[in-house]
């Protein structure tokens, strides 16, 4: 059974991307607990590579579960440096020191 994309569910995703501080991050696994859908990981990122149809949000501060940048979104390092996120190798962040503690 596939979980049904509402905009309830959308919108419940992207106001917890909206809450990360600059100069950390999150990760997916992260954000879909955090809505009380464990397994749903790969659906938060589904949300996140469509987001700019529901404003703007600060999808560069999500990465995978190791730290590592999404592909297709190159200015994703970029915007993370700016905000001083330190990272581990070259399309790593170093989540010891960077990942958002709720």
């Amino acid at each position: 059974m596939g979980t049904i994309l509402n905009e309830n569910l959308i919108y419940e995703i992207l106001s917890v991307v909206e809450e990360i501080p600059p100069g950390k991050v999150a990760t997916y696994g992260q954000i879909a607990r955090l809505i009380g859908r464990e397994k749903n990981a790969r659906l938060v990122g589904s949300v996140l590579k469509r987001s700019e149809y529901y404003g703007s949000y600060p999808c560069h501060r999500v990465v995978n579960h190791t730290g590592r940048l999404a592909p297709g979104f190159p200015e994703q390092k970029e915007h993370l440096l700016e905000e001083d996120v330190p990272f581990k190798s070259e399309n790593q962040v170093d989540l010891k020191k960077a990942q958002w503690e709720i």
